[in-house]
């Protein structure tokens, strides 16, 4: 019985799903990873603990689907992007994986922003430089901890330490390559753009790249015995997990908007040729002479549960999954009736950089949880709003496709069409970043025609179409939702100096 295995590591979740040759999931399995936080706007994670975390994800997924090691074809996996994973000569973990939530460069970010730098880097790369890209967060390191700095051997995204730990090969994709240091136009690696962040001397750490759906090694012994997949199983290398959510749901081609209502903020738009703005990233998408464009920011459904986490802890912990349910009557009250709560959903970052805070405003003692939750969702779809504006633009589109846990509920499914203000399809999609990696491994080994080439029936995707009443009153909120932000601009500097003021004796 033939089956692949895709990895999907994101920032706070580690899983692995088996997947028949249908496309069907057989078996999942997760398993929670920790943050780390040493100090403000440091968010790391170790890595040892994370590749034994997802190794038993992957053994628990063999299991649960009753899958024998040797009926695996091919494995791949896909992670969150940007942020860092080093090595030092030995392949070591040289200190701790940095997340792409992390935003200890902003300080650098922003002195690169008093010259032409992002401008220069816009134009040779496709994307300006931003607090957790490989290319600020290097910068920092060579300034902060020159030594760790000299040690790096290895440049690797999160899922490229995740492929080195089952076959032992270093390595990279295309799609992960062109974070940083890749020429837009050429989609190759660039000493040129290296050498724009003073990081010339790192051009010996940067990984061969590979196609995503190109086998490049084999289980190891050692990871066999960790994971319980067979010695030899083919490792293909494997993509992005923006562009594996977005392969995942049928909107990795030219047309369609996808949107990943996830930790982060993503919204894709693919070309036949580049297109650079600096509203969004222009990098490789999974075949050569085609770009992939996103934009982002983290500031999504993050929102949405750290607001349970915090605020609801107890009551989440007592009912799990149900409580979403329970609370949907409450939001769909709330959004029913007028307000003047706005929430910008800016816990981690925001589409204007690292500066902007998260809060609620308009916010009075009469108002309720679901109040709060009505305003919360709906600046988590405002946000993205924001990205969807820029996308069309560049490349049009006239529909969108929706994943994300948040998809998944029809009433936030609908507030998306009505705040987007276009039609919003939905597919019956689980594990969409997952599925973009299973396609890529199954393409890798022969058993599908190409890595797009999906053997679902995408009939019964569901679609939302804006309601003209409702288009038109968050059209009105939204206005007031990017107006406010600009004009906190200033005071959210003065919040941020308040971070680092000491406290009197």
């Amino acid at each position: 019985m033939s089956r692949i295995l895709a990895i999907d590591s994101g920032l706070t979740v580690t899983k692995a799903v088996v997947f028949d040759l249908a496309g069907r999931p057989r078996g999942v399995a997760r398993r929670n990873l920790a943050q780390i936080m040493p100090a403000p706007r440091r968010v790391e994670r170790d890595m040892q603990d994370f590749w034994r975390q997802t190794a038993e994800a992957v053994r628990e997924a063999l299991e649960v689907s009753g899958t024998a090691p040797g009926d695996i074809l091919c494995v791949a996996a896909t992670a969150h992007g940007d942020g860092i994973y080093l090595l030092d000569k030995a392949g070591a973990p040289l200190g701790k994986g940095i997340l792409s939530l992390d935003s200890r460069a902003e300080a650098v970010v922003a002195g690169w922003a008093a010259t032409d730098l992002p401008d220069r880097a816009l134009a040779r790369t496709g994307q300006a430089p931003h607090v957790s890209a490989p290319s600020a967060l290097l910068a920092w390191m060579m300034a902060e901890e020159p030594e760790r700095f000299a040690r790096i051997s290895h440049i690797l995204a999160c899922k490229d330490w995740l492929r080195y730990c089952l076959c032992g090969v270093i390595g990279t994709d295309r799609t992960e390559a062109s974070t940083s240091f890749t020429d837009v136009r050429t989609q190759e690696w660039s000493a040129a753009a290296l050498d724009l962040y003073g990081l010339g001397a790192l051009r010996h750490a940067l990984p061969e790249a590979a196609h995503s759906a190109e086998v490049v090694g084999q289980v190891t012994p050692e990871a066999a015995a960790l994971t319980g997949l067979a010695q030899g199983t083919p490792v293909a290398a494997g993509l992005h997990d923006v562009t594996a959510s977005t392969l995942g749901i049928g909107a990795h081609r030219s047309g369609v908007i996808g949107v990943v209502a996830g930790t982060y903020s993503i919204n894709e738009a693919v070309s036949d040729a580049p297109k650079t703005d600096a509203r969004w990233f222009c990098r490789n998408a999974i075949q050569p002479g085609q770009w992939n464009s996103m934009s982002i920011s983290p500031a999504s459904t993050t929102n949405y549960d750290w607001f349970l986490d915090t605020l609801c802890a107890s009551e989440r912990a007592a009912k799990g999954a149900a409580i979403h349910a329970d609370l949907t009557p409450e939001i769909e009250a709330a959004l029913a009736r007028p307000s003047p709560i706005l929430y910008h959903p800016y816990l981690f970052g925001s589409p204007m950089g690292a500066a902007p805070s998260a809060g609620f405003l308009g916010l009075r003692g009469w108002h309720g949880r679901g109040d709060m939750l009505a305003a919360l969702l709906e600046g988590i779809a405002f946000n993205h709003r924001q990205h969807v504006e820029a996308l069309r633009d560049g490349f049009g589109g006239d529909v969108a496709r929706l994943t994300g846990g948040a998809s998944r509920n029809p009433l936030v499914a609908r507030l998306f069409a009505d705040v987007l203000n276009m039609p919003v399809t939905v597919t019956d999609t689980d594990e969409a970043a997952a599925r973009g990696a299973a396609l890529c491994a199954g393409a890798a080994v022969g058993a599908f025609a190409r890595f797009d080439a999906d053997p679902r029936d995408l009939s019964d995707a569901v679609t939302h179409r804006p309601d003209p009443g409702r288009a038109a009153h968050y059209q009105a909120r939204y206005e007031v939702f990017r107006a406010v932000a600009a004009d906190l601009s200033h005071t959210y500097d003065r919040l941020n100096a308040l971070e680092t003021m000491e406290r009197g004796a």
